[in-house]
């Protein structure tokens, strides 16, 4: 594993007590970063916290029960997390659903919304309570993962898609907004990785995703966390509202 240096720096992941969040907190940990997770699992987010608190001793790595569609919620940890630290560095929005599968017509509109309710609108929030700490400290990033669904379009997941498009859209956007505050917003396209979220899918769609992946293999999320590490930190200093591939040669552009 190369190393990052994030000492000093302050994280949050959301969506940190399972699947890529878990590896992305434990990157950023091993780098020097402190890392506060926010996961709306309480008895997961209990173990996850466990694990990490015990190869990373010194109180490095927090978490907090949160709902993160929930804006008073999120701006309230927000703020308790900044007076704490004295600062907020890096936030990853990672937490994430899929809503299960079907196709549009047949989808309820109960479930299309609360896929983007998490998937895009919970980003937003995250931002919007973040990001005046970031400028109030004068250097800032932002890591949103999102999916190669959300440039290509997968069949019988057009809610999730969706979400991860419009993600990909408010990137570019917030990048935009703030490119000369020292303050970068990047966007990561992951193809597939067999994680929790797998139990949401149908085995069909799960074989579909795979066909599509010249490299054979799904995703691991260690590698995924190896490219949020280097876009939170100093060396990734002149790109933002960018969108950085990690689909096995899946998407092509």
């Amino acid at each position: 594993m190369n190393q990052i240096d994030l000492r000093n720096r302050h994280a949050i992941v959301t969506g940190g007590a399972r699947g890529i969040g878990y590896a992305v907190a434990e990157r950023l940990l091993a780098s020097g970063a402190h890392v506060a997770l926010w996961d709306m699992d309480a008895s997961k987010l209990a173990t996850s916290l466990a694990a990490l608190q015990a190869a990373h001793p010194g109180n490095q790595v927090s978490g907090q029960v949160l709902d993160i569609s929930d804006d008073v919620s999120v701006q309230g940890e927000a703020n308790a997390l900044a007076a704490r630290w004295g600062r907020i560095d890096i936030l990853v929005n990672n937490a994430g659903i899929t809503g299960g599968n079907g196709l549009t017509w047949e989808l309820a509109p109960a479930v299309w919304r609360q896929v983007i309710e998490i998937n895009l609108i919970a980003p937003y929030l995250t931002c919007r309570a973040v990001v005046p700490h970031m400028l109030a400290g004068g250097w800032g990033r932002i890591i949103n993962i999102a999916s190669v669904a959300g440039k290509e379009g997968n069949p019988n997941a057009s809610h999730y898609s969706a979400s991860k498009a419009g993600l990909i859209g408010l990137t570019k956007s917030l990048g935009k907004e703030l490119a000369q505050k020292n303050v970068l917003v990047n966007a990561i396209t992951p193809g597939a990785a067999k994680t929790d979220i797998f139990d949401q899918m149908t085995q069909q769609q799960i074989d579909y995703m795979l066909s599509k992946m010249p490299m054979g293999r799904f995703l691991q999320v260690q590698e995924v966390a190896a490219m949020v590490a280097w876009l939170a930190s100093e060396d990734c200093s002149f790109t933002t509202g960018g969108v950085f591939d990690i689909s096995g040669g899946r998407a092509t552009y």
